[in-house]
């Protein structure tokens, strides 16, 4: 048991059940009382055997061999009737009552605090080094390699260096060259970082230390350091090695000036620990400090001198081909049908971390076996893609015809917005299923990862969010509260079109936020409450321009939204393919309206009429 606290109340619990258990025994080796009166009665009759004095207390024996204990007021008058009665008489002097008082008080005093005292002395025996030889034994888990690391081929191959110095050292030392003491491996979660490290240590089959950041911060002042001392002169009994700290951020924040808490004070000994030792060992040693952070904008700067932590390495999101490696790699260990097509879904799931996919695989196998398949197909894909993003489906929730229609429009005008835009993503799916908190969702999937984005695309895609709110006032002539994720989001995009990215007019290119490094938080830049005015003034009239554009294109387009929103409703999901017949249908009895009236025929023109509406 390693949990200071469960051990306390483990020790309470014994010192309890022992005081508990003295007075139990008290009780039995205590007779049983019996009244004065009665022992004189019994005594004159000749039935008791012996007696025993300790004061005015007076235990003894009858000739039945039962014990009884009574209350003498007279003992020296007692004394010559037991004598004529042949009982035999022993005694003792009386102690005093204070000294009974203060044993029965001060007993289990005593044992709480003698079990304290051990309590305290195995917990920081323990802690400084009482586990050692657990805590830092070279980690021998199965063999992971760089054939188990997919998506990161940059990172892969800055990293081959480190596998090679450790199978062959000589090779560099006899050129005279030094291997970087420290690598930095930096990024999201979920991006590889723990993957990659036990891939360095797995291709060159060296010892392999693994640790957390909080793993070196206890309770007792001193501990950390203590720990980081003993690692590193453990780690250089296995040379080659490899030393993984995960989180390193937990003891190697930037310091503070001035005095800082007891907790701030162990954590600055134990980053001074490590700084210290990492200058202690050179390349003669052939340990490798390899460290995992996704907050590397809260680093000390001491910590990330050459030198030190030489090399940083970042491990970003995947791409479409990264994801569709990492795909392959996990797909290899479920068994999928001969129709899968893992470049389409690759390209579903734009923003996913390793992990993430590596979570999607299992969760698509997981709704295979739930559906008693013999192989996971698209569909367990799709489902489990829908079920990370969106939630399970809420099959049981009743939904009232008046809420599916107001869904089905607002979903339809968010899709008919993008469809028509023309610098888009194209669209995917729209569902007025719903799941998890989301009554339903238009999704649009990019053909390719976007590494940057025109301001034409982001005001689209602000028009694409206020489009569903647009159709709510358009057909129903109210609004509700099913567009607040929708304005959140298009609030977001419009502030960093202004703030961040220079796009707006009035206030040209000025960064007024700056948004922090992996999961770190947005830190505004200093401006004038006047400027504050003018950035709000932007963002309002960016988001109204994209609303009016919106509510324009459905109002032109109001019987396309009206045949959408039917066909949603009785289908409840529809694909691209079926947004396509939708519009085609649409466009086809549009021309017949038009050369009623115009009498020409129906399909002439038709190819133009697609093309000026595609704004």
């Amino acid at each position: 048991m390693s949990n200071p606290v469960q051990l306390g109340l483990l020790l309470l619990t014994l010192t309890a059940i022992g005081v508990f258990g003295y007075n139990v025994y008290l009780l039995e080796i205590t007779p049983p009382e019996r009244p004065y009166t009665e022992f004189l009665a019994d005594l004159r009759q000749g039935r008791i055997k012996k007696v025993h004095l300790r004061g005015q207390t007076l235990t003894g024996e009858d000739n039945s061999g039962r014990p009884f204990g009574t209350f003498a007021p007279d003992p020296p008058a007692l004394v010559p009737l037991l004598v004529e009665r042949d009982v035999i008489v022993t005694g003792e002097a009386e102690p005093t009552s204070g000294a009974i008082n203060a044993f029965k008080v001060l007993l289990p005093l005593v044992l709480i605090l003698a079990g304290w005292l051990i309590f305290s002395k195995k917990t920081v025996a323990g802690a400084l080094g009482g586990r050692r030889t657990a805590r830092f034994t070279p980690v021998r888990s199965e063999r992971v390699t760089f054939a188990d690391v997919a998506g990161i081929t940059e990172a892969k191959e800055e990293l081959l260096e480190i596998v090679e110095f450790l199978k062959n050292p000589e090779k560099y030392s006899r050129l005279g060259c030094q291997i970087p003491k420290g690598v930095l491996l930096q990024g999201p979660p979920g991006t590889g970082k723990t993957l990659l490290a036990k891939a360095i240590a797995g291709e060159a089959s060296v010892a392999f230390f693994s640790l957390g950041g909080s793993d070196f911060v206890e309770m007792f002042a001193g501990v950390g350091a203590s720990r980081v001392r003993e690692l590193f002169a453990e780690a250089k009994k296995h040379p080659p090695c490899l030393i993984f700290i995960d989180e390193i951020d937990a003891i190697g924040g930037r310091r503070a000036s001035g005095q800082g808490t007891g907790a701030s004070d162990e954590r600055n000994q134990t980053l001074n620990a490590l700084l210290v030792e990492m200058d202690g060992f050179d390349t003669r040693d052939t340990v490798i400090l390899i460290a995992a952070t996704n907050r590397p904008d809260i680093l000390d700067p001491a910590l990330l001198r050459p030198g030190r932590f030489d090399r940083r390495i970042t491990l970003s999101l995947p791409d479409v081909r990264g994801r569709l490696k990492i795909l392959e790699v996990h797909a290899q260990k479920i068994v999928t049908a001969p129709a899968i097509d893992l470049p389409t879904v690759a390209r579903s799931i734009p923003g996913f971390s390793g992990a993430e996919i590596a979570n999607l695989v299992n969760e698509a196998a997981l709704m295979a076996a739930r559906h008693n398949k013999a192989a996971v197909d698209m569909d367990d894909f799709e489902e489990a893609k829908d079920k990370i993003v969106m939630g399970l489906e809420r099959k049981s929730i009743a939904v009232s015809e008046q809420d599916r229609r107001l869904t089905a429009y607002h979903e339809a005008g968010h899709a008919i917005v993008g469809y028509l835009l023309k610098e888009t993503d194209p669209l995917h799916k729209i569902t007025i299923i719903p799941r998890g908190r989301a009554m339903g969702l238009t999704q649009q999937l990019p053909l390719d990862d976007r590494l940057t984005y025109s301001r034409d695309y982001l005001l689209n895609r602000i028009a694409i969010l206020m489009g569903g709110r647009a159709a709510e006032a358009l057909v129903f002539n109210r609004l509700t509260t099913g567009a607040s994720n929708d304005i959140l989001q298009a609030t977001d995009i419009a502030a960093r079109l202004v703030c961040e990215w220079g796009m707006s007019a009035d206030l040209g290119p000025v960064a007024y936020r700056r948004g922090g490094e992996f999961v770190g938080g947005e830190q505004s830049a200093p401006h004038s409450e006047m400027t504050a005015r003018r950035i709000d003034r932007a963002i309002r009239q960016l988001i109204g321009e994209c609303a009016d554009q919106a509510a324009d294109l459905l109002h032109k387009h109001n019987r396309f939204l009206h045949t959408f929103a039917e066909v949603l409703l009785l289908n409840e999901t529809m694909d691209a393919e079926e947004v396509d017949i939708v519009y085609r249908n649409y466009l086809k009895e549009r021309d017949v309206e038009r050369a009623l009236t115009e009498n020409r025929k129906p399909d002439e023109d038709q190819q133009d009429h697609h093309t000026e509406d595609m704004q």
